[in-house]
């Protein structure tokens, strides 16, 4: 069995995630609860450390943005969430999904102590998102799944006050999931159409992530 400590998953979400799905909020023994998990046959990967590039990426440019808070859209199963967390524990985080059993793990794992995620079960294209409620926002390979990206993009520079951080694959695939492809000139267009002041575009292996200044 692949060992799980800090040095290979984000501990401290594992055991964020095994009290509060399992309602062991009393429990604070770590082996006892990563037992608790094995027994009930919790699937724990969505929390093993990664080097994903695109990932990377948009942390190393957070860090220059330094976000009061974040709305990340499209959390899933926290694949840029967790590294976030890591390097921004003090950062409150809205976590927008539409898949139940995703919005269940990830309102378990706020419950489980990891009290800075919200999450708000909401289909980006036509739920309601304040004006400039949210200081950055992040949609990170979201848009090239949506049957209608550009009111989700609406959405995004509505609700963004300062910046939006999105990517997408940056060349076609197989996935059946994937039903747009996006140029980065339809990229860009995307965002500018929607109100957006400027996109910067750059590229890790795979990926085309653009910076989108809305303010």
């Amino acid at each position: 069995m692949v060992p799980i400590d800090d040095s290979t998953h984000y501990l401290s979400f594992v055991i964020a995630y095994i009290r509060g799905i399992l309602d062991l909020s009393d429990e604070t023994d770590c082996e006892a609860l990563l037992e608790a998990a094995r027994q009930r046959g919790l699937r724990l990967f969505r929390f093993k450390r990664r080097h994903l590039p695109r990932v990377a990426q948009v942390i190393g440019m957070l860090k220059g943005l330094q976000p009061s808070d974040l709305l990340d859209v499209g959390t899933g199963r926290g694949s840029f969430l967790w590294p976030f967390l890591d390097q921004f524990p003090w950062v409150p985080v809205t976590c927008v999904e539409n898949h139940p059993i995703r919005c269940r793990d990830l309102e378990s794992t706020a419950k489980g102590g990891i009290d800075q995620i919200s999450v708000r079960s909401v289909d980006v294209q036509q739920g309601h998102f304040d004006e400039q409620a949210h200081d950055i926002v992040t949609a990170l390979e979201v848009l090239e799944h949506l049957p209608r990206p550009f009111p989700a993009v609406e959405n995004l520079v509505k609700t963004a006050r300062r910046y939006i951080v999105a990517s997408v694959p940056s060349k076609p695939d197989d996935n059946p999931e994937h039903i747009h492809f996006f140029e980065p000139k339809m990229f860009e267009s995307l965002f500018m159409s929607a109100g957006a002041q400027r996109v910067d575009l750059t590229w890790v292996p795979g990926h085309m992530i653009a910076l989108v200044k809305v303010y």
